[in-house]
């Protein structure tokens, strides 16, 4: 039986990476879809770990060559996108495969998958509250906290095109929900 797929999706800082970790580490058989990116490497990443580090030229090679399930042109020259191949053999192994990917993303995904897909939004408490977290990071500038709470507000109009919406105001809370509907999800045939 081909395994199921988990869309998780939020604005940038809302929390998507943390919970998406958290249910790798609680549901054995769920496995990480790692994206493609054009943009460079955070310190502690690590390429074909956290992302699939490309040049932007080999990422729209990449495009050219009908590689990717689903990819967006997040910011100018800033790319982001699903290998086919990673994700097909990650289902036809009988394992469910799940996404942090960004609002955009995760709707092409569910558009893709239909039924056999579980999109999750993760919705910040509130725009302020997000560029505080984006700002505690300390892994971005002034400039492009300022752009990603920009575009936070627009993608909360995206919420109700997903299964699930879950208000990050509480972490530990939060990825109980989500562990709760990922798992109600992935047991159903």
């Amino acid at each position: 039986m081909k395994g199921k797929v988990i869309i998780v999706s939020a604005p940038s800082g809302a929390g998507k990476s943390t919970i998406v970790k958290y249910l790798t580490g609680k549901i054995p058989n769920l496995a990480f879809s790692v994206s493609a990116t054009s943009r460079s490497p955070r310190p502690g990443e690590i390429d074909g770990e956290h992302y699939h580090f490309l040049t932007e030229s080999q990422f729209r090679r990449g495009i050219d060559e009908g590689i990717f399930i689903e990819w967006e042109e997040v910011y100018p020259g800033l790319l982001y996108g699903t290998v086919e191949s990673d994700v097909n053999r990650v289902r036809n192994s009988g394992r469910s495969v799940i996404f942090d990917v960004d609002v955009k993303g995760g709707i092409n995904l569910k558009e893709r998958f239909g039924d056999e897909a579980l999109a999750i939004f993760i919705m910040p408490p509130s725009v302020d509250e997000l560029e505080r977290r984006l700002t505690a990071r300390g892994t971005e500038k002034e400039e492009t906290i300022r752009m990603r709470t920009s575009k936070a507000a627009t993608e909360i109009e995206y919420a109700n095109r997903f299964d699930e919406v879950i208000v990050n105001d509480d972490l530990d809370m939060a990825c109980d929900r989500a562990l709760s509907v990922t798992k109600r999800f992935i047991e159903t045939i």
